[in-house]
């Protein structure tokens, strides 16, 4: 953590960033939630400037290792955008499917924004990602290889390149579901 918090402060270098599921509730359990992120990442990389540099997609958090190319729009824009977005798009999804789950998400998703006066009636993310820096080499392999064996230490696959949820396949030269900027 640098001096004074949790911050992006040089809006064009890497960061490792996570984005958390508010009462850690298991989201990206289900695929129509996981593509609606991977549409909003394949956006922003096309659209905005957004390099994604390294990600991995659990059932109820994301990490993600992120830059940002334009001038126009620094990298706290484009991940308040992406978060913003991403919780509105999934809670039309849930409230339009049949989620098993759906009143009870919904009822979570609303109990977390009443705690909160910067939201009206809904929260999918917690508020802070948890922004680091990673300006040297040793932070950024320590990060990426944190990602990438993030579904291996969880019990999900033996090999972290046989999670297509992550980038890991990307770097062992494998396809990936979205575009890889590498380290």
């Amino acid at each position: 953590m640098s001096k004074g918090g949790y911050k992006i402060r040089d809006q064009k270098a890497c960061y490792f960033v996570t984005f958390q599921v508010v009462y850690w509730i298991d989201v990206f359990t289900r695929q129509t939630y996981r593509d609606i992120f991977l549409d909003l990442l394949r956006f922003y990389q096309e659209n905005q400037g957004l390099k994604v540099h390294a990600y991995v997609i659990m059932s109820n958090h994301i990490h993600l290792i992120l830059s940002a190319s334009q001038s126009k729009n620094d990298l706290s824009s484009i991940i308040g955008r992406i978060k913003s977005l991403s919780s509105k798009k999934i809670k039309d999804e849930i409230e339009q499917s049949n989620e098993s789950r759906k009143e009870w998400i919904l009822w979570m998703m609303k109990r977390a924004a009443s705690k909160h006066k910067r939201n009206d009636s809904f929260q999918l993310w917690t508020h802070d990602s948890h922004p680091i820096l990673l300006d040297d080499n040793i932070k950024l392999k320590q990060r990426l290889d944190y990602i990438h064996q993030n579904p291996v230490k969880a019990g999900i696959v033996a090999n972290a390149e046989d999670y297509i949820y992550s980038s890991a396949g990307a770097y062992a030269g494998l396809p990936s579901l979205i575009k890889i900027d590498f380290i």
